[in-house]
């Protein structure tokens, strides 16, 4: 049995469409970033511990714990607190790169490994009257960085480096790999 120890509709979404098959139970831990911790090793953290977490209570079962944080000129752009947070962090995120860091980790009774994947996403211009209508959607509230890439926010996005899916929130390729067993794939 696979368990995804996230509430993310996102990552639900692409596990369904890469044919798993999952129970979801989120994992409730405190997820405040250590002093000085960097980007990859904190979502890398808080991916493992949130499957620690799951794990610790179902033993038998696969436990996929997974993060993701948006990371401008050093800074983390995690999920915005209201509409004026998006919109600041929207125009910072305007016409220049930055780097999409998800962590993800897989425990079972086996042990457990983790991963961390890394995209680099170019915004283009985010004209004020598009950025107006899209904190207006109120899409932005539940996204690191205050975007989704595979939305409206795609008109900002010329190019990606890395895997597109990650930008969503889970890198499938990734996990295939780290899960290396196939019987938690449906058929």
């Amino acid at each position: 049995m696979l368990i995804l120890a996230s509430a993310s509709p996102r990552r639900r979404e692409l596990l369904t469409q890469a044919g798993f098959t999952f129970t979801v139970l989120p994992a409730d831990i405190d997820e405040l970033r250590l002093p000085d911790e960097a980007p990859a090793a904190y979502v890398q953290r808080l991916a493992l511990e949130k499957a620690q977490a799951i794990h610790a209570k179902y033993p038998d079962a696969t436990v996929l714990g997974a993060d993701t944080t948006v990371v401008c000129d050093g800074a983390i752009l995690n999920k915005p607190a209201d509409i004026a947070e998006a919109g600041q962090m929207l125009r910072r995120l305007a016409g220049r790169a930055h780097e999409v860091h998800t962590g993800i980790a897989v425990v079972s009774a086996a042990g457990q490994r983790s991963h961390v994947e890394t995209t680099r996403v170019f915004f283009g211009a985010v004209p004020e009257a598009e950025l107006a209508h899209y904190l207006g959607t109120g899409d932005s509230l539940d996204k690191a960085g205050a975007y989704g890439i595979q939305g409206y926010a795609a008109r900002w996005i010329p190019r990606i480096e890395g895997d597109f899916f990650n930008v969503m929130g889970l890198p499938i390729a990734a996990l295939v790999r780290l899960l290396g067993d196939k019987t938690a794939i449906s058929a």
